[in-house]
């Protein structure tokens, strides 16, 4: 087998290509060091449906399993069910999917019980140094005395009234809404979740298939959410929704197949979860609109910036016992699901707004749309601490400019935002910008773009 490690074990997951880097042995050895690493004496598992998961996932039992623990296998699922199930069990879990990476990848997502995650200062650089010290010694230490059993559970349909417990959808209006599973586990959840709901649902590419034979399951990607939107417009749907590969996200268009800004969607279920507990704290990432930070002080809430990222957000929901998150790339936390993301959650909270109201999606989400976004601007770099320090001298000087260095390089004036961060895996520098309008926005896009890549 061979694997660096280094680059395999990223923020919160392990992911690599298969078999190259990432096979059953090296899983089973993930298995022992897991239940270690968490001193757990049982835990879940779940997979999806891409053609190495459900030998991976098997795998990674065993090596639990013959450290002494009890598994609980889920089988097929998205994410978010997985946390379901460490939540509703207390159990630490652990979830084989690359999520909407391409077919040929795999890895893992790990959580201690009640889906608190596994990131790189909480338990997973010492995964990564057991396994590597295993690879290295050539085998793991002693198996335990008596190996725990390995039973399977289905919790698809305790997952699904669990989520629509959560989200009032007894009074809303018929709506036809097309839902694009990308052949990934939205295929699988969908039909559970919305049966008996007044939708007449259009289902496109439910069928399980983790070779994706019609589009990559990665709707932040405009080229494929394109048979979505031509889809609701000649259905004449309400809305549309595309899950990724492990339903884990959601994203939406509108009734003439526009997209919905995932900071709308964020707004929107801001707004929701406010009125529903009479106020509280909403976490959003610092590339979200400022539209955001704007509806939750409206509605009587107070917002927190954070950093980028799945550890940062559930981090400081924990810190501040928020009942939301929300990030740009269409992650949506919520208290009431143990601080954990959940697409599917945020679909029904869409699903009961544009219901309890007459109007269109396209004017619902008017209100939370305030603003012009560049979407996320990625440019090749050879030297990102160089770059980052150009720009920083271009605007530091300027009268009125506010910077800060929470994630990477954020300049703020009156009238616009940019933020420029650099990324962990590759030499790449990703621009976000936004201004009060267009014009404005695509002047400070440029400007910026020119001294990234000049």
């Amino acid at each position: 087998m061979t694997a660096d490690l280094s680059q395999l074990v990223k923020a919160y997951d392990v992911r690599g290509v298969v078999p190259d880097q990432w096979d059953e042995p090296l899983a089973e050895l993930f298995g022992a060091a897991f239940v270690q690493v968490t001193g757990a004496d049982a835990i879940v598992i779940g997979h999806d449906m891409r053609p190495s998961s459900p030998g991976l996932s098997r795998a990674f039992a065993r090596g639990a399993a013959a450290r002494g623990v009890d598994v609980t296998e889920i089988g097929l699922c998205s994410t978010d069910q997985l946390y379901y199930a460490s939540g509703a069990l207390d159990l630490p879990g652990a979830m084989f999917t690359a999520s909407h990476n391409p077919a040929q990848y795999n890895g893992i997502k790990m959580c201690r019980a009640g889906a608190t995650p596994v990131g790189q200062d909480t338990g997973l650089s010492e995964i990564r140094e057991l396994v590597e010290s295993w690879l290295d010694s050539g085998a793991p230490d002693a198996a335990a005395a008596t190996p725990g059993t390995i039973t399977r559970r289905d919790t698809l349909d305790d997952y699904a009234a669990y989520l629509r417990g959560l989200v009032d959808l007894t009074s809303i209006r018929p709506l036809k809404v097309v839902v694009d599973a990308g052949n990934g586990m939205g295929g699988h959840t969908v039909p559970t979740v919305f049966a008996g709901l007044p939708l007449d649902l259009v289902p496109m590419y439910f069928e399980l298939d983790g070779t994706f034979p019609n589009h990559e399951a990665n709707p932040l990607d405009p080229a494929n959410i394109v048979d979505l939107q031509k889809r609701v417009r000649e259905e004449g749907a309400d809305l549309g929704i595309a899950f990724d590969g492990d339903a884990d996200r959601c994203f939406v268009v509108d009734e003439h197949g526009d997209p919905v800004s995932p900071s709308a969607i964020t707004a929107l279920v801001a707004s929701r979860e406010l009125a529903k507990h009479g106020g509280g704290t909403v976490i959003h990432n610092l590339i979200t609109s400022w539209s955001v930070p704007e509806v939750v002080r409206e509605k009587g809430g107070t917002p927190v910036r954070t950093r980028v990222g799945h550890s940062f957000i559930k981090a400081e929901m924990a810190r501040t016992g928020a009942i939301f998150g929300g990030e740009h790339s269409a992650h949506y936390y919520f208290r009431d699901f143990w601080n954990a993301d959940t697409g599917m959650l945020a679909a029904l909270h869409v699903l009961a707004a544009l219901g309890g109201q007459d109007g269109p999606l396209s004017g619902l989400v008017a209100e939370y749309d305030r603003y012009v976004g560049s979407g996320e601007i990625n440019s090749t770099v050879d030297d990102q601490a160089a770059r980052l320090a150009a720009i920083k001298t271009a605007y530091e000087s300027r009268a009125g400019v506010g910077i800060d260095e929470l994630d990477g390089l954020t300049v703020t004036v009156d009238d616009w935002w940019f933020n420029v961060r650099p990324s962990n895996t590759e030499p790449l520098l990703r621009l976000n910008a936004e201004a009060r309008d267009e014009a404005t926005m695509a002047k400070i896009r440029d400007e910026v773009l020119d001294i990234i890549r000049g």
